[in-house]
């Protein structure tokens, strides 16, 4: 997996759609989303946040 991860990367290792990672993106991480930044038009993702993401989910 890349360092910084796109929606497309993050629907395929958790086997999503594409629209849904977008949703969970626009969630404020506080409430469940994925914490990302902007690049122009696109929204990333550092894999470091994603894991941390994912294993706060897997505790819940």
């Amino acid at each position: 997996m890349p360092n910084i991860l796109t929606a497309q990367d993050i629907a395929d290792f958790l086997r999503i759609s594409r629209k849904r990672v977008y949703e969970l993106m626009q969630l404020s991480p506080s409430h469940g989303g994925i914490p990302c930044f902007s690049v122009g038009k696109s929204r990333r993702v550092e894999r470091s946040d994603f894991e941390k993401w994912l294993a706060s989910r897997k505790a819940s």
